[in-house]
């Protein structure tokens, strides 16, 4: 051991009934093992890229229709591990290096055709700046009954799909995707930039030349346009959208995580910590997701990096015993977890069915 570095001090746990230590205490605790590392990065990303392009080369190549549904579920598994990358990269965690972290940003988020900037903002500076605050926060931000109730008839049924637990790809692509991301009204966004129009039309000219090739390469090889487009394109476009909306459902959404509609009593109920859920998985399957399901350490220190992101977790949970929401997943725990958050009791502090009967537990009134 060199002079210079030293052992890593693991703090004494603090018993649930003490008060939590302030955010900036708990992520000091983090610093020793969050150091971010370029070549492993770039590496990472490489990988990544050249797994999903031989995907695609296999929906082309590939005979048996299975094989081809094989590949292109596959293509959008990685578009969500890249995209995992470029979230990163956006938080500025992934490299030391800022420039650096902006280019190879775009470069991930590319399968995903999901514009940088805009990811940066609606992610970046609302999600986690202002996590589970209703009317700020909008990533799967749950209705009250007076406001479902004032919806028309077909947008209550579009909600009922959302939160059947069917809905994660349809919500996805919808209300984050085509109205946030696709070159969103300034309503969705707040402003608008000239980098977004860009990164907009990055993606844009990205997406046509991705669709140019499989039409060049169904023509070359006599197979059917529509075929190829649908398992090079729609299929792994689809698949990605499923998945990301399960996992950003999955991470605030629990019969133990409250959402707030007062920003005062937010802000007291350590929202880092408390809105968040980790959600566990059997067969190293959280590893294949570059440990974004890790989440509560993710939430209370951005600048950890996605390959540091298990041990900052198991730190978290071994230093703060009882705070930390962890939910060991299955389908049945999801499904039911679905059925229960319907909308949301800002009074009585609970999640509710569609006709307003409480699911949870209530917590009213917060001291």
């Amino acid at each position: 051991m060199s002079q210079n570095s030293s052992p890593i001090q693991t703090p004494e746990p603090i018993p649930a009934g003490q008060p939590l230590p302030h955010r900036k205490v708990i992520r000091s605790w983090m610093i020793p093992i969050s150091a971010r590392r370029t070549p492993l990065a770039v590496f990472l990303l490489l990988l990544d890229w050249v797994i999903f392009a031989a995907l695609m080369v296999g929906t082309v190549l590939l005979t048996p229709w299975w094989a081809k549904l094989l590949c292109g579920l596959a293509a959008g598994f990685w578009i969500g591990r890249l995209f995992i990358i470029g979230h990163d990269a956006c938080h500025q965690s992934y490299t030391p290096h800022r420039k650096l972290n902006r280019l190879l940003g775009r470069i991930a988020l590319l399968p995903s055709l999901t514009p940088y900037s805009l990811w940066e903002v609606g992610h970046n500076v609302v999600h986690h700046g202002y996590t589970n605050l209703k009317g700020v926060d909008f990533v799967w931000a749950p209705l009250t009954k007076a406001e479902y109730e004032a919806l028309s008839p077909s947008r209550r049924v579009l909600e009922r799909i959302y939160r059947s637990g069917w809905g994660p790809a349809l919500y996805y692509l919808i209300e984050m995707w085509w109205l946030r991301m696709f070159f969103p009204r300034k309503t969705y966004m707040g402003t608008q930039r000239k980098e977004f129009i860009w990164d907009g039309l990055f993606v844009s000219v990205s997406a046509a030349l991705w669709i140019a090739a499989l039409v060049a390469a169904a023509y070359a090889s006599g197979q059917s346009v529509w075929v190829l487009l649908g398992f090079g394109f729609v299929l792994p476009f689809l698949f990605w959208n499923a998945m990301i909306g399960f996992v950003v459902y999955v991470h605030h959404t629990h019969t133990a995580v409250q959402w707030h509609d007062d920003k005062a009593v937010w802000a007291k109920a350590a929202p880092f910590v408390s809105t968040t859920v980790h959600l566990t998985f059997p067969l190293r399957i959280g590893g294949l997701l570059h440990h974004i399901m890790e989440h509560t350490a993710h939430h209370v220190d951005m600048s950890i990096p996605l390959y540091k992101l298990k041990s900052a977790q198991k730190l978290l949970e071994d230093t703060l015993p009882g705070r930390i929401i962890v939910q060991k997943f299955s389908w049945r725990w999801y499904f039911d977890t679905a059925r229960k958050c319907k909308l949301y009791d800002f009074t009585r502090r609970c999640w509710t069915d569609f006709q307003g009967r409480p699911t949870s537990d209530c917590k009213p009134a917060a001291a």
